[in-house]
């Protein structure tokens, strides 16, 4: 509970020497200290920041039609003026509630609107409407001498801290207000930081739930897959990928890219793979099942320039052979033991969806063999740059940077991870498109 100023007798302006600086709303509501007289302007969203160059400036929100409250001059911790304003009432409070106030000093004893000063059903009415009328500003509690209670109930409703009315002491007064103040300011930072933290991890496990889960029950495939978005802090991009095994037995996969990489685009990607998914346990197949994606592409994307590539590949039962299409996308790789990995024909793709209405997508008949890898990947992999110049590393690049490893023993997730990352260092940091790998394996 944050500690009351101790208590010391409130000096007269008359008898502190202070007649100038001194302020008591029995007069005009207004500004002292040097500050402007009450301007009427509508409150603001926030307040001005407080640097070393800034006045606070401090509202006071008292009415005794005795002028018994006395606020004496005070300085800041450069050694500025303290501006003070005061309001004989919330109406005019509101009035006086610019950008440039930073804190407000509000008397619990003022009565809330429409409620006169006798009803005590909830104390602290006038304070929760001050709070609701200022969310973002500092908020000082005056009460009677010794009632500590309702201070100390005033902080727990959201006031800063809290004052006894007839102890005002200028010193303890200003390093009061400017606590108030760097409270406040240390509370909305912390509040903005978990909110942060709480849309990270709603964004995370959004987008954990929207990668996919392969299907791959009864197939003696091995399937590994790496992703990495380009986007910073997120978890997905534009690139999008699935597995999938069909009452039939054969595997089906993909692989895309949607144009761009921000959270529309991703958005997009997950559509079209959904899609896909449902296409193809419905039997759909080669260029039916492309022409039906980029119905469901031009439907759903935000404006015609956006294109989608795609690659898919479909394995037969035994395993040994494979349909090819190409919209527009890379060719995969495929590795088969004694002979150098290499990709697969890409002559005949079709464009890429979204692009041309009424394209055709020819599916081409590919031999696979008993045993091989064949690696699926979106450009991001080989578009990233050699070195400092302008080279990128490109499809023949790439090949030879798996084959390299493939040469060192590596298979399954230990060679995707070591393939994307030197892709990395030889981009001499962060690849700035999405990556995806697609990786499945055959072997006797």
């Amino acid at each position: 509970m944050p500690v009351p100023i101790p208590r010391q007798r409130a000096i007269p302006a008359a008898e502190s020497g202070q007649a100038q600086g001194a302020f008591s709303p029995g007069g005009p509501s207004g500004e002292a200290t040097g500050g402007p007289a009450g301007a009427a302007a509508a409150p603001h969203a926030a307040t001005t920041p407080v640097d070393s160059t800034t006045n606070l400036t401090l509202l006071v929100i008292e009415d005794d039609p005795a002028g018994s409250l006395s606020v004496p001059e005070m300085l800041d911790a450069a050694g500025k003026p303290i501006r003070i304003r005061t309001a004989r009432n919330l109406t005019e409070a509101e009035r006086l509630l610019t950008d440039d106030v930073h804190c407000i000093l509000l008397d619990l004893a003022l009565p809330a609107p429409g409620r006169a000063a006798t009803e005590s059903d909830d104390e602290l009415t006038t304070l929760k409407h001050v709070l609701r009328l200022a969310p973002r500003h500092a908020v000082l509690a005056l009460t009677a001498s010794g009632d500590a209670e309702r201070g100390a109930e005033a902080v727990r409703v959201g006031a800063q801290d809290y004052l006894f009315r007839d102890e005002l002491d200028g010193r303890l007064l200003s390093r009061a207000i400017r606590y108030a103040v760097e409270r406040k300011r240390s509370d909305k930072a912390e509040r903005r930081l978990t909110e942060s933290r709480l849309r990270a991890q709603e964004n995370a496990r959004l987008e954990r739930g929207l990668l996919p889960t392969p299907l791959l029950e009864g197939s003696s495939l091995r399937f590994a897959a790496r992703y990495r978005p380009g986007r910073s802090r997120a978890l997905l991009g534009g690139d999008f990928y699935d597995t999938v095994r069909t009452p039939d037995g054969t595997v089906h996969a993909m692989i895309g890219d949607v144009c761009g990489h921000g959270p529309d685009e991703a958005a997009l990607g997950v559509e079209l793979r959904i899609a896909w998914r449902a296409l193809t346990f419905a039997g759909l197949c080669g260029d039916e099942l492309l022409s039906t994606l980029q119905q469901v592409l031009e439907h759903e994307r935000e404006n015609d320039e956006i294109f989608a590539t795609l690659c898919t590949v479909d394995i037969a039962p035994d395993g040994r052979r494979a349909g090819l299409c190409l919209a527009g996308h890379p060719s995969p790789l495929v590795s088969r033991p004694g002979r150098p990995a290499e990709l697969l024909p890409y002559e005949n793709g079709g464009p890429a969806l979204g692009l041309l209405h009424g394209a055709r997508w020819p599916r081409r008949q590919v031999e696979l063999g008993g045993e091989w890898s064949l690696m699926l990947y979106t450009d991001g992999l080989i578009e990233g740059h050699i070195g400092e110049g302008k080279e990128r590393l490109g499809q023949d690049g790439m090949v030879d940077l798996v084959r390299r490893r493939l040469a060192e023993g590596l298979t399954g997730e230990e060679l995707l991870r070591a393939t994307v990352n030197e892709v990395r260092d030889l981009n001499g940091g962060e690849l700035t498109d999405d990556v995806a790998v697609l990786l499945l394996d055959r072997t006797p």
